[in-house]
């Protein structure tokens, strides 16, 4: 299983999905991506994205004004 960090601090909604999307090609099944974001939608955002792509929301983590996205690449 690999993990890898996507900083898309500063992007707003649509921008850090479109990265994310770009990023989770690559990655296997069971892979995890670690969105990093600013965007105060983004948790919503990537709860919608999930529900229709190949991709497990798996957990998020507000620290001060970043958010952490914890997203799992399924079949």
């Amino acid at each position: 299983m690999t993990k890898k960090v996507l900083n898309v601090k500063g992007l707003r909604c649509p921008i850090p999905v479109l990265k994310a999307e770009k990023a989770l090609k690559n990655l296997k099944t069971g892979d995890i991506l670690l969105v990093l974001t600013t965007d105060p939608q983004a948790i919503k955002d990537f709860k919608a994205f999930c529900e229709v792509s190949n991709c497990l929301f798996q957990s998020f983590n507000k620290t001060k004004n970043v958010i952490e996205i914890s997203i799992c690449k399924s079949l």
